[in-house]
């Protein structure tokens, strides 16, 4: 059984933007179909911030393989194991948060990597072959490439050691978390502070040398966005299911208070 093809790499490979959808609330097996029809590109399936468990995690991965958008899972840094789990159950890429230095880095590529690259453990056939994967080796090489492994730079540390952390091979992405780098800075919520940028810049650089993708999350305005996306920004988590909803019913309530009828 072919593997479903990885449409958020697919738009990377072609420098074009691909937006997330995150997911924090939802548990619905149509989650992905939501984000596919909005118009999205790849599931931000968030187990830092969210309080799901693997197992609903996993549910929504494996509903999305065939519904036109590709799941990812953030797990913690303290818990890679639980990205494992996930990438066996139907995610095609892990995101793992608050990456300082190289040397994690460096274990967040073995974690879900197959050697000779990794260390990740076969479990049996993945979701991502719909149970029937073709023999080991060509398996495990076919997901190595597959999948997309991120890591996260939130720190002052970490955009010193961007350089570094972009040369580790196996890791694909750097994405800023923009609001906690501003929270590290001392300057929480200030997205569009000099600072910032020159952090942007910085990770930019390092990406470009190094051939990898240039993440941003925590910036969803106008201004900012078009700022970081005209550095090199391509990976872009675009908000989340609690933020859209809250815009929507905002919107629609508002619309349906003003045709109130004077009294």
């Amino acid at each position: 059984m072919p593997l479903p093809p990885n449409r958020l790499k697919e738009r990377l490979a072609r420098d074009e933007l691909a937006l997330g959808f995150g997911v924090h609330h939802l548990r619905t097996v149509g989650t992905g179909m939501i984000a596919a029809a909005a118009g999205y590109d790849w599931l931000f399936i968030d187990m830092e911030h969210g309080a799901m468990s693997v197992q609903e995690a996993t549910q929504i991965a494996i509903a999305a393989l065939n519904q036109g958008v590709t799941p990812i899972v953030r797990c913690c840094k303290d818990a890679l194991f639980e990205g494992t789990r996930a990438l066996d159950n139907g995610a095609m890429g892990v995101v793992v948060p608050h990456v300082d230095t190289a040397e994690e880095a460096r274990a967040v590529a073995a974690a879900y990597r197959f050697p000779p690259i990794g260390t990740r453990s076969w479990g049996g056939p993945p979701f991502a072959y719909a149970m029937l994967p073709p023999p080991n080796a060509e398996a495990q090489a076919e997901l190595n490439e597959a999948i997309l492994v991120t890591v996260m730079i939130e720190t002052p540390e970490a955009v010193e050691a961007a350089d570094a952390i972009a040369a580790v091979p196996g890791i694909d992405a750097l994405m800023i978390g923009t609001s906690d780098l501003t929270a590290s800075l001392g300057i929480s919520g200030q997205i569009g502070h000099p600072r910032v940028k020159a952090a942007y810049e910085a990770v930019a650089a390092a990406c470009k040398r190094h051939g990898k993708t240039l993440g941003m999350g925590g910036v969803y305005d106008e201004v900012h966005a078009a700022t970081y996306i005209g550095l090199g920004a391509r990976l872009l988590l675009s908000g989340n299911d609690q933020s859209f909803l809250m815009a929507g019913a905002t919107t629609r309530a508002q619309f349906l208070r003003g045709l109130q009828p004077a009294s």
